[in-house]
């Protein structure tokens, strides 16, 4: 009998050893890194742009794989793929990136499109009209000083931001409407009958109370009496993480399934009072590298891991959701890739990047806003 169980043992162990290197086991472990790459992403002469490789996979362990990307243009660090193009890389180039575990067993390959606009595109329209919507990190007002810059570069058209907000931190010309803490929900909905300027106790800037006296979204209104009666070129969105930051880890896609029927609410009002302006709706940032910066901030309500799976899911759908609708004048800006996550933010600051994370988040869409401006 002992035997027996003993050969019985035996065969178990080979099984699960055989199983261990089966196709079928890698194919598991392939889809727990989830490997995501939006369909395209954008750069210009000039100006730096990088995939952070822990950016794009669901793990806690990068460093245990293995990237290798195979662009014409570009170079592999330890930690990224990196390229600053020059005039002669205009143009379109197809990029994949493929992981391997240490032994060189594929784990993986997702693809995308990297698209190097001229240097000059655009610079024969008369003015470029923006409209910046976000949170906390819009609120800082680094990343959107940083597009004012680099669209006050030669070659480039001349450029106004329309918004209500103007932090003392705003280089001239600089506005938005970003306030820390805000949701899709907020900016659809928010009312404060007594607001004291604050985040939380004030009102959306799209919302009035109507002629019934209730309060409602009124784009037209907006346009009308806080910018000249001017529309933009441009909407950019940088919304979501606050929606879903405190989700349950069962129940994620059940938060975003409800922010985006905010964010069809509020997309769908910008487009009737604003037909032909195009939004971009950037892919939602990855947080610090640092669990110890999480825990300055959250102690222990939030976690570096638990808020990346969200932020990953939330990239996910993302794509899922707004990828095709050009025809729609809609669009992804691939803001979460050109992030350094360890350099790129304070050490004690779990979300908000430092002053280089906010300017290569500008840069990202600075090099969307040529290519459109191309077209």
């Amino acid at each position: 009998m002992q035997k027996i169980k003993s050969t019985r043992l035996l065969i178990q162990l080979i099984l699960f050893l055989l199983l261990a290197v089966s196709p079928a086991a890698a194919a598991e472990k392939t889809q727990s890194l989830q490997l995501t790459l939006p369909p395209m992403f954008y750069a210009v002469p000039g100006v730096e742009m990088s995939i952070y490789f822990d950016n794009i996979v669901l793990t806690e362990t990068p460093k245990k794989y293995r990237f290798e990307v195979d662009c014409e243009i570009g170079t592999v660090d330890q930690n990224r793929w990196t390229v600053t193009p020059t005039d002669s890389n205009v143009g379109q180039y197809s990029l994949s990136v493929k992981v391997t575990d240490a032994d060189g067993a594929n784990l993986g390959t997702a693809n995308t499109v990297l698209q190097v606009s001229k240097p000059d595109a655009g610079a024969s329209r008369d003015t470029c009209r923006l409209l910046i919507i976000g949170d906390s990190l819009t609120n800082a007002t680094t990343y959107s000083n940083e597009i004012a810059r680099l669209l006050s570069t030669p070659d480039n058209p001349k450029w106004q931001m329309l918004g209500t907000h103007k932090p003392k931190s705003a280089a001239a010309g600089v506005a938005h409407e970003g306030y820390g803490g805000w949701t899709w929900q907020r900016f659809v909905s928010q009312y404060e009958p007594k607001p004291d300027r604050t985040n939380r106790k004030r009102s959306s800037p799209f919302v009035y109370l109507g002629k019934d006296g209730k309060p409602g979204l009124d784009l037209p209104r907006y346009f009308k009496e806080e910018c000249n009666d001017q529309k933009p070129d441009y909407v950019i969105i940088m919304l979501g993480i606050n929606d879903c930051f405190s989700a349950k880890q069962d129940a994620i896609d059940e938060k975003i399934d409800g922010m985006f029927t905010q964010a069809d609410i509020l997309i769908k009002a910008l487009q009737t009072a604003a037909p032909q302006a195009e939004v971009g709706i950037c892919l939602t940032t990855p947080g610090n590298s640092r669990q110890e910066a999480f825990y300055a901030n959250y102690k222990d309500r939030y976690s570096r891991w638990g808020g990346k799976k969200i932020q990953h899911r939330l990239v996910q759908r993302q794509i899922e959701k707004f990828k095709g609708r050009e025809n729609e004048n809609l669009f992804i800006i691939p803001t979460e890739l050109n992030l350094d996550i360890v350099d790129g933010y304070p050490v004690n600051n779990g979300v908000h990047p430092n002053k280089v994370g906010y300017q290569q988040i500008g840069a990202s869409i600075y090099a969307w806003l040529k290519y459109r401006m191309e077209q």
